[in-house]
């Protein structure tokens, strides 16, 4: 199986994230592609049977460089006629998104757009989306560190720490056993 993994993380949240993706997918045996995303990044998504794409949230958005890539890959798909009306499946692809979000005003729900928005492409090209995960991580630097101890998750401080990481790994072979 072929596996590719993008992400963007700015403040380190998804970077803990991504390595505990990559990390559990080597010891289950398996070979990984990481792109962390930058303005150079144009993998062929279509060469890849399991995608994994994450991101931090911003203003309810994934980061802008992933933002600015899934724009340049629908674009290039939809202009070689691979964006299909319907967007029929193609047989053995399969995508899991993930969000890190700090969640200060409402919690998850802030994450939800950035991970429906990384997903279109991928149900635009016909991947099926087999999971979705929202990781809660604390606000680092800046004047928003506050809000890692007032937000409606309570105080997420540390977050994601082991106990979401390990999380992460489960249903990583949870996925992969299916």
């Amino acid at each position: 199986m072929k596996i590719l993994h993008l992400y963007f993380s700015t403040t380190g949240n998804t970077q803990k994230v991504a390595a505990q993706v990559d990390r559990t997918l080597h010891q289950l045996g398996h070979e990984v592609e990481t792109v962390q995303v930058a303005k150079a990044a144009e993998p062929d998504l279509l060469a890849y049977d399991l995608i994994f794409m994450g991101s931090g949230v911003y203003s309810w958005l994934p980061g802008k460089p992933l933002v600015e890539l899934i724009i340049k890959l629908r674009e290039k798909y939809a202009g070689a006629g691979e964006i299909k009306p319907a967007a029929p499946r193609r047989p053995g692809k399969k995508a899991v998104i993930y969000c890190t979000f700090g969640g200060g005003h409402t919690g998850a729900n802030e994450a939800v757009p950035a991970v429906k928005y990384m997903g279109q492409l991928f149900d635009h090209l016909g991947f099926e989306i087999i999971a979705e995960w929202y990781v809660p991580g604390e606000f680092l630097g800046g004047n928003l560190q506050y809000l890692s101890t007032t937000g409606r998750l309570g105080n997420i401080q540390g977050r994601p720490n082991d106990h979401d990481l390990q999380e992460i790994s489960e249903k990583i072979i949870g996925i992969l056993r299916v």
